[in-house]
């Protein structure tokens, strides 16, 4: 059985950082890419990052870039997202997911599992 935790989430100040861990386990982790999505009420879930299975290529969303980093450490089965510069418009409910895939894909149909979710708030 796969499982996802995510860890890290909380409340920051805007301009703040927070970094986002997730943990997975029940399949091999490096056959994989990741992916971080995040969600607010009444809208649908966004993409965010991902980073493919061996960690080489990564993607982001543009309202992230140059703000946000993801990393993989496949000897921990873990795979992190550096938040910094946070922005009240970050503020969401945030999801690690594993792909299908082994490539840093953005589409969210390429993502078969999902943690349970960790809450980010950003005060202005």
């Amino acid at each position: 059985q796969v499982q996802l935790v995510e860890s890290g989430g909380g409340l920051v100040q805007a301009g703040g950082s927070l970094r986002l861990s997730c943990a997975a386990s029940g399949r091999t982790f490096s056959n994989y890419a990741m992916g971080w999505f995040r969600q607010t009420p009444g809208r649908e879930r966004e993409f965010v990052a991902a980073i493919s299975n061996g960690g080489w290529s990564t993607n982001y969303a543009d309202s992230v870039k140059g703000r946000f980093t993801t990393a993989r450490d496949n000897a921990k089965n873990t795979v992190y997202l550096q938040m910094n510069s946070l922005r009240p418009e970050d503020t969401a409910v945030y999801y690690c997911a594993s792909a299908t895939v082994g490539f840093a894909t953005a589409q969210t149909t390429r993502y078969n599992y999902w943690g349970q979710g960790t809450q980010v708030t950003v005060s202005s």
